[in-house]
């Protein structure tokens, strides 16, 4: 899983006329939300905010805040939900979620094919029914993406299946290992 530090400070002005002060001093707000603990406000750097949010689009990555000002000085989260301006695309708010490294949790991952389908040279139809797959285990554990190799799938065969797909020790599938994922007709 990816792994990416970013710097924060403890955020202490609240309400709609202050954080639009904060977005205009090219700052973005944000909450660390650490399952019934209280939430932790928090600022950064708009850009380097930015910049770090599109390196992992589309990611499970782990976020390792350094936080100023707060007595715990990092904490590992995920992001849980982002606000953007639907018109400029700066970033209103984001939200994120504390976790514990060594405790399991569900997450979705890509699967991503690979190779030229046997049955597709031979005139069939590459039919992609599910490409992404739920996964449970400790977040480091968890891969980018599920790569699955396709060249030796023939027209009218039942297709690659969920249990097909080789997952890295400690992770468990929680979809079905009967469900086709791929096919070609």
């Amino acid at each position: 899983m990816l792994q990416v530090t970013i710097p924060s400070v403890v955020r202490t002005v609240f309400g709609k006329g202050p954080m639009r002060q904060l977005r205009m001093n090219g700052k973005t707000p944000a909450v660390v939300y650490s399952g019934g603990k209280d939430p932790l406000a928090l600022e950064f750097d708009a850009t380097l905010l930015f910049k770090d949010l599109l390196f992992i689009h589309g990611c499970n990555a782990v976020i390792t805040l350094e936080i100023e000002g707060d007595n715990k000085g990092t904490r590992q989260v995920l992001v849980q939900e982002i606000q953007k301006d639907p018109v400029t695309d700066q970033l209103l708010h984001v939200d994120f979620l504390e976790i514990e490294i060594d405790k399991a949790l569900d997450f979705v991952v890509p699967v991503q094919f690979t190779g030229v389908a046997r049955g597709v040279d031979m005139g069939g139809e590459l039919r992609i029914l599910k490409n992404e797959v739920h996964l449970h285990g400790c977040p480091l554990d968890i891969p980018d993406t599920i790569v699955a190799d396709i060249t030796e799938l023939d027209r009218g065969e039942a297709g690659l299946t969920f249990g097909d797909l080789s997952l890295p020790d400690k992770v468990e599938m929680l979809d079905d290992a009967k469900v086709t994922c791929v096919l070609v007709q």
